[in-house]
């Protein structure tokens, strides 16, 4: 695993025990804020997947 989706995830466990906590205590602006870190890491995860979707398809083109 690439140290980018590992950062990625580490983001969306982040922001998963930030909205829990936000939950529990009943502030809304924390359970917000985790819900963001979720999304933004699930989406950075999402961007390393293509990335290396893109590199392994030119990798491929470049073999051929």
């Amino acid at each position: 695993m690439s140290e980018e989706k590992l950062n990625a995830k580490l983001e969306q466990v982040a922001g998963g025990v930030k909205e829990a906590f936000g939950k529990v205590t009943g502030d809304k602006a924390t359970e917000t804020e985790g819900q963001v870190g979720t999304l933004a890491g699930k989406a950075k995860e999402t961007l390393e997947d293509v990335k290396d979707t893109v590199k392994g398809a030119l990798s491929g083109l470049s073999k051929d």
